[in-house]
């Protein structure tokens, strides 16, 4: 896989979140589907919507999360925090938060978690028109990356990105 900003296409049900899913190792690949990562690669993938998360703030599942990732970046959460419009929200349980911020939560986990390959499914669903322009200037800011992969899986490719790849699911 492409280093820099990959989009995975692909109509409903095409199969866009089993293959997220298959590459970051949540499932078997199919023979032939995701090419092998190799030892080093760490790839990651979350469910936006943090289902059995209701009664955790945005900062406890930060912490969780911070956990499982070794090359975590506080600053940068802290910053896409802020970019996001989150930090008014920090301490609330997550099931007070619109479904929105409960993505925005995902997302900058994602984002700050520093793993090689990060897997992001429709991230722009449910976001207002600012949040979508932080996330899209950020993957923009990253299309060059040199040792990063962000997947992007969405109905289509967004123009307005630099994609190194598109794989188109029928």
């Amino acid at each position: 896989m492409q280093t820099g900003l990959v989009a995975v296409t692909g109509g409903e049900r095409s199969g866009k979140t089993s293959y997220l899913r298959r590459l970051c190792g949540d499932l078997d690949p199919l023979p032939g589907e995701v090419e092998q990562l190799g030892a080093q690669a760490h790839a990651i993938w979350v469910d936006l919507s943090l289902p059995g998360q209701d009664d955790n703030t945005p900062t406890q599942w930060w912490a969780t999360f911070q956990e499982s990732s070794p090359h975590w970046n506080a600053a940068l959460r802290l910053e896409l925090a802020e970019a996001l419009g989150l930090l008014p929200h920090v301490h609330k349980q997550l099931f007070m938060l619109s479904t929105g911020s409960r993505r925005k939560v995902a997302i900058v986990a994602l984002l700050a978690c520093g793993a090689t390959i990060t897997c992001l499914d429709q991230p722009f669903a449910a976001l207002d028109g600012p949040s979508i322009q932080v996330l899209r200037t950020f993957l923009g800011d990253m299309a060059d990356h040199a040792s990063r992969t962000w997947v992007v899986a969405d109905y289509e490719a967004d123009k307005r990105l630099p994609w190194a790849q598109v794989i188109a699911l029928d």
